[in-house]
């Protein structure tokens, strides 16, 4: 009478969401981190060019933003539907 040791789906679906929330939300702090720091550089090497560079990152830290809530989304169904 050995009974395996089974995971419960529901448990390994909030295991799984926790991991992906995580790593996603890691992943775009690092990604802004990187992108600020290289538009700092750019602007100190170019003063002039301060303003184009500030909005080509504003956009870009939204896109990456945009990406990593779709990924939370994407980890919030995965709780609520399994």
């Amino acid at each position: 009478t050995y009974k395996k040791n089974t995971m419960d789906p529901a448990a390994l679906a909030y295991l799984a969401a926790g991991l992906g929330a995580g790593i996603s939300a890691v992943g775009a702090a690092i990604g802004i981190g990187r992108l600020a720091s290289s538009s700092m550089d750019g602007a100190a090497r170019q003063p002039e060019a301060a303003g184009d560079i500030r909005g080509l990152m504003i956009v870009s830290a939204g896109l990456i933003e945009g990406v990593a809530l779709f990924a939370l989304i994407i980890c919030l169904l995965l709780v609520l539907f399994v």
